[in-house]
């Protein structure tokens, strides 16, 4: 493996909607590596709520803070991504034990298709660790305040897609 390549994080995922448990994970693994690029999925079989598009605006918006993180959508297989970008470094989060049998697969499936990568666990802090973006939709869906779960622009773009919805 290059030594440039181990310096190129990718945290992929659908992020939708970004949450903050998903901003302090990138808070955490930014200073550990030269670029990282978060990766938003298209992931049409989730059937996301927010567009691609929109999904890597706010993404964008909300990790702008940092000089070396880019946000990119792909629509591909996250292996051929993570080439196409250089990665050398595969970055999960996992919030609870869990999470861990998924991770732990996905993981293993990574190591065959991308031997060159090596996947990076991080966890968020402890008050962001119930955070998931399906429970934030559900609560935005419903009226709930999400404002301490998200960025306001994250919160405002779920309420606009349940008027949207609602028409």
């Amino acid at each position: 493996m290059s030594p440039a390549r181990t310096r190129t994080a990718v945290y992929p995922g659908t992020f939708d909607p970004i949450t903050n448990g998903h901003i302090d994970l990138v808070d955490r693994a930014a200073p550990l590596c030269e670029r990282l690029v978060v990766g938003v999925a298209a992931s049409p079989s989730k059937r996301p709520t927010l567009s691609l598009d929109l999904r890597v605006r706010l993404a964008s918006e909300a990790l702008s803070h940092h000089a070396n993180v880019e946000v990119r959508g792909f629509d591909c297989l996250l292996a051929h991504f993570v080439r196409e970008v250089g990665g050398g470094i595969l970055l999960r989060g996992l919030r609870a034990v869990s999470d861990f049998e998924y991770e732990f697969q996905m993981a293993s499936m990574n190591r065959h298709l991308i031997p060159e990568v090596e996947t990076l666990f991080l966890t968020p802090a402890e008050q962001h660790g119930f955070i998931s973006s399906s429970l934030v939709r559900e609560i935005s869906r419903l009226g709930g305040d999400v404002s301490g779960f998200v960025p306001a622009a994250v919160a405002e773009a779920l309420q606009a897609e349940w008027r949207r919805e609602a028409e």
